[in-house]
């Protein structure tokens, strides 16, 4: 591959994706869209079956003094990175998932007779609460983290844009269009975020950071005619 292509990430990257789309002769720019900040809130008597759709709320569950007590508990998660961090923390996942669609899908098949309790963001999404409430399992919200949008004005001309969230794109549109430019990105809650708005979007196959960055370096590989 040449040079030429200029790649913004809306989250700052770890430094060997840095590396991975530099390697592959990408220009690559860095920002934080959002921003996260965790909530302190009361353990009560809550169920011992807890659901967490994000790392961020899985850290701000860790930082509440009670939240050892909880170690015995049943977790369900989304996303790989989440039960990583669950497992490294010494709790037990019970279910992981990609997507919150397939995560309460799952505990309506098999877990339905069991109560729940939900760590969440203030911009979270419906699917998982309106699910689980719409078939009467009962379920507990606690907000752990709030997510404030951080949007920056890119000048430099843009080929494509690497999106890790429905928020990072809200925040991205206050100071920026989307043209021509290619939007990559991790799942297609994401993706749905950019209806009406581009048809140039390229969904990873599994919603990683990781996958997003290596459909980035195949998109340009097949098709050197974008170079």
């Amino acid at each position: 591959m040449e040079g030429g292509i200029r790649i913004l990430s809306t989250k700052k990257l770890q430094g060997n994706h840095r590396q991975y789309l530099l390697n592959a002769g990408l220009s690559v720019l860095e920002a934080d869209f959002i921003t996260t900040v965790n909530k302190p809130f009361e353990l009560g008597d809550i169920p011992h079956n807890l659901i967490f759709t994000s790392q961020n709320a899985f850290k701000s569950f860790l930082l509440n003094g009670r939240s050892t007590q909880y170690k015995g508990s049943s977790i369900f998660c989304v996303g790989t990175k989440t039960a990583e961090l669950v497992k490294q923390h010494g709790y037990t996942v019970e279910v992981c998932a990609d997507y919150a669609k397939d995560l309460s899908q799952i505990i309506l098949q098999q877990y339905k007779e069991r109560d729940f309790v939900f760590f969440s963001g203030n911009l979270r999404q419906d699917t998982l609460p309106m699910a689980l409430k719409g078939a009467g399992i009962r379920l507990t919200e606690i907000q752990a983290y709030e997510t404030a949008l951080t949007p920056h004005k890119i000048n430099a001309e843009l080929n494509g844009v690497l999106f890790f969230s429905p928020s990072g794109i809200e925040s991205f549109l206050q100071e920026n269009e989307i043209s021509n430019t290619v939007c990559f990105c991790i799942g297609t809650t994401t993706a749905k975020a950019l209806q009406g708005i581009t048809k140039n979007i390229v969904v990873a196959n599994h919603p990683s950071v990781e996958n997003v960055i290596i459909q980035c370096i195949n998109y340009y590989k097949d098709n050197p005619a974008k170079f």
